[in-house]
């Protein structure tokens, strides 16, 4: 199979971004990205979907929705919409409303920022998801870039280490995050896992410190979500947007943290006895199935089933292991980086039934 990466949930001036579409394909560029998926607050602006160029490089540019109850106070419900192509934000004060006219029209749609905390120093509130009794969502953002830098945001000090120096503050997702989706997962849900930048390129001033915050390319370079495509990207626009999105609805793909070490290379894979699948995918137990694990660079990899671990292997940069419980099975991947374990790759789950 074929591995792109693409970076997803990022702003601009058309909601509360400081950037243009240009500038996010400039910037997707210079970082190598094969694909990114714009979703600005609230509207759809579908003109910039397609290729964009530079020199003989490219990327492909999709165009969602992040649609929220404007009105609701304290905010939550936050829903990425992918796909639709057409604005629902009409339908935003009714979650399960909008998720049923996601799925009407063709698209898919994620929970974003499960489990965001409040920032009172920026006088950021948190921005959860509440209505977890809705159904039918493809699955949720399990890491998002820019609501880790808030569990940062305690002092002026720390905030400002962390704005200048923003490669140390990304450790892991939010466990309750985790721990909502392995719970998911355990009873039975097919949800898919997917990272997010929630990149605004943002302006700050204060007295003679004038700052761009989490520009787009610091975004690009660290937490993006790869997908495997039977074959390469081609030259129809259209197809390769409905084959990226069928990719990320599937879950097959992972989340990894790039800044640490590229994870392009990484396979999960279950081979059984009369079929092969990857992540995202359903494999029978019958007959017996094998998990196999490929990194590429040595790390500790933990194998995780209903969300309970299974198996580590440590400082290892492939794992073998023999299933003999049905469920969902999710590969995690840690290492060290800048003195501190952090996680680095979080794959979606293979289904054995």
């Amino acid at each position: 199979m074929h591995e792109i990466t693409i970076n997803l949930h990022m702003h601009t001036r058309y909601s509360d971004g400081t950037g243009l579409h240009k500038d996010i394909a400039a910037a997707a560029i210079r970082q190598g990205l094969d694909a990114v998926i714009v979703t600005d607050h609230n509207v759809l602006v579908k003109d910039f979907e397609g290729y964009h160029k530079q020199g003989d490089k490219r990327v492909l540019m999709l165009i969602g929705q992040e649609v929220h109850d404007q009105a609701r106070d304290p905010q939550a419900n936050h829903l990425l919409i992918f796909g639709a192509n057409r604005d629902l934000a009409t339908l935003a004060d009714d979650p399960q409303a909008l998720i049923n006219a996601v799925r009407d029209a063709g698209g898919i749609c994620f929970l974003a920022h499960p489990h965001e905390p409040a920032a009172p120093l920026f006088h950021e509130t948190a921005i959860t998801w509440d209505s977890w009794d809705v159904q039918g969502y493809t699955g949720i953002e399990l890491w998002n870039h820019l609501s880790q830098l808030k569990y940062k945001l305690t002092s002026w000090p720390r905030s400002l280490f962390h704005v200048f120096f923003p490669q140390f503050f990304m450790d892991t997702p939010n466990p309750s995050t985790l721990k909502k989706w392995d719970e998911l997962l355990a009873n039975g849900r097919r949800v898919v896992a997917l990272g997010g930048s929630d990149a605004h390129e943002l302006h700050y001033s204060r007295g003679p410190i004038h700052k761009t915050i989490f520009p787009y390319d610091l975004h690009f370079r660290t937490l993006n979500t790869h997908l495997l495509l039977d074959t390469p990207l081609g030259d129809n626009s259209r197809a390769d947007v409905e084959r990226v999105l069928a990719a990320l609805g599937a879950g097959r793909g992972w989340v990894g943290h790039d800044q640490i070490a590229s994870t392009r290379g990484f396979r999960f894979h279950a081979q059984g006895r009369e079929t092969d699948s990857v992540m995202g995918e359903e494999i029978p137990l019958a007959g017996g199935v094998t998990l196999q694990v490929k990194l590429p660079a040595a790390a500790e990899i933990s194998l995780w089933r209903n969300g309970q671990n299974v198996q580590v292997w440590k400082r290892a940069d492939r794992g073998v292991y023999t299933v003999t419980e049905a469920g969902a099975y999710r590969v995690e991947v840690h290492k060290y980086y800048l003195g501190v374990r952090r996680g680095w790759i979080y794959s979606n789950p293979i289904y054995v039934r």
